[in-house]
């Protein structure tokens, strides 16, 4: 049985790489870790460690690497993504971490490191006017709001801004980008894993290019 691709998906906040870090999970039946999903779903338990992270997400600053490193290694550890295949979603987000992580491959190394390339005033639109329904997590916007008075259309429950979400937030997590998670683009350029896929379009048209990208560098089995 051939094993799935390893893959890590760059890029902003905003820039659709939950999206679709979760289509190219389906396609190639392999894990999707959000580590900020991870570590949201921490703060709501309120762990000591999700108490501490979300003390920094609502401030918009960059949870440390102890707290990060923490939770990615527990889903090494419980499943078998490295014999499997996985996507990073949100991992690894400075050079300590991408130096961090390839240890944690322990001599597998990653497939691709695609960097999903979205200008940063579209990203801070996007974030800024994000909505998100307390009960099931189902996505809006403002332009494109629920049907009814803010109430969820899936499930009947309030929809709200997160407080990670706010224009203030978004722009210091955009300027943390740019200081501290950029340099591990040369990292990974310099290993010869990065590939730079334009993120702006319709969904299904960057998912193409993702797809292009991720049978290049992991060849589709034969028939």
């Amino acid at each position: 049985m051939k094993r799935g691709p390893r893959l890590v998906l760059l890029g902003k906040q905003g820039a659709g790489k939950g999206t679709q870090a979760t289509r190219l999970g389906d396609r190639y039946c392999i894990t999707h870790v959000s580590t900020g999903d991870l570590l949201r779903e921490a703060a709501e338990k309120g762990t000591p460690a999700g108490l501490k992270a979300a003390h920094y997400m609502n401030s918009g600053e960059l949870v440390p690497d102890d707290i990060v490193l923490g939770v990615v290694e527990e889903q090494f550890a419980e499943g078998g993504m490295l014999e499997d295949g996985f996507i990073l979603d949100g991992f690894p987000r400075n050079l300590h971490q991408a130096e961090e992580l390839e240890k944690l491959l322990d001599g597998e190394p990653l497939h691709a490191v695609i960097n999903l390339d979205v200008p940063t005033e579209i990203v801070l639109d996007r974030i800024a006017g994000r909505r998100v329904c307390e009960g099931c997590g189902m996505n809006y916007h403002v332009n494109m709001p629920p049907k009814s008075d803010w109430a969820c259309d899936e499930c009947g429950g309030r929809v709200v801004q997160r407080e990670d979400d706010t224009e203030e937030a978004v722009q210091r997590r955009l300027e943390l980008y740019e200081e501290v998670t950029v340099p591990i683009i040369d990292f990974y350029r310099g290993l010869g894993k990065l590939v730079v896929v334009d993120g702006v379009g319709e969904g299904d048209e960057v998912f193409e290019r993702l797809v292009k990208v991720v049978d290049d560098r992991y060849p589709p089995e034969q028939p």
